[in-house]
């Protein structure tokens, strides 16, 4: 059954298509994929998912409900919460006081869930500190304590292994299938460590310049033509230099309009 539907969803930045007539469903209960080169569309998708961007074009719907009639501060109480590519975070606010602001839909004893989703992901000890000047992973893990706090059925994960060594991205993909299986949530994850994506989705969706031009199980997307050009690009890409396989695979030149993946 379809938690999240996306339906011929266009969204235009002037002259610009990032996502051009996509169409996915993310299973409930799963663990989903969205991959693609930077400047793919996935970070928009995300955007429109959380009704920070309106489409130009088609439907989305969560939980049988159409999401695009939904105001944006009421997604997180529908229970859609995410992560950011770049961490946002109140750089002068403790761990704690960072976390609270998600739970600003839980009412009482919130401060007491905060303490709990701190612990969960393994900061209790540091909950009243400040954030400024904490390690660029326990940055990571503070945002992820504040979309936990708000008890989401959908967690989008934005480029969560982004700074993390390869010990630390094995770990985050044991932890996010933790995460899965303890609090029985469904997650969508855009990320370009292909080894962590491939190793713990269910089924993974590529976009390319806005388009989607595969979906399916990781094996099949992985044999996929269509995706094997998009991320190691023709010869001509690898002469520019500007080809996903030229330095980190996934990453080209181009970006999304609002500078994300």
């Amino acid at each position: 059954m379809a938690l999240l539907s996306l339906r011929n969803v266009t969204r235009r930045f002037g002259g610009i298509v990032a996502l051009d007539g996509v169409s996915f469903d993310v299973g409930e209960g799963q663990i989903v994929g969205l991959i693609g080169p930077n400047g793919a569309g996935k970070t928009t998708a995300f955007n429109v998912i959380t009704r920070l961007y309106t489409p130009n074009e088609g439907e989305v719907e969560f939980a049988g409900e159409n999401l695009l009639k939904a105001p944006v501060h009421g997604i997180v109480r529908r229970g859609i919460a995410r992560t950011f590519q770049n961490v946002e975070l109140f750089r002068t606010m403790s761990a704690l006081e960072n976390v609270l602001v998600g739970a600003h839909t839980r009412g009482r004893d919130s401060e007491q869930q905060a303490l709990e989703a701190l612990d969960y992901v393994g900061l209790a000890p540091i909950a009243r500190r400040a954030v400024a000047g904490l390690p660029f992973g326990t940055l990571k893990r503070v945002e992820l304590a504040r979309a936990l706090v708000a008890q989401p059925t959908l967690l989008l994960l934005d480029e969560p292994a982004g700074g993390l060594n390869h010990e630390e991205v094995a770990e985050l993909g044991r932890f996010i299938r933790q995460i899965r299986d303890d609090r029985k949530l469904t997650v969508l994850l855009v990320e370009h460590h292909m080894n962590l994506v491939m190793g713990i989705s269910d089924h993974v969706h590529v976009l390319n310049f806005g388009r989607q031009i595969a979906g399916g199980t990781p094996a099949e997307v992985r044999a996929n033509p269509a995706v094997i050009e998009a991320y190691l690009g023709t010869d001509d890409t690898h002469a520019g230099g500007n080809g996903a396989g030229s330095a980190h695979a996934g990453e080209p030149v181009a970006r999304d309009p609002d500078g994300a993946a």
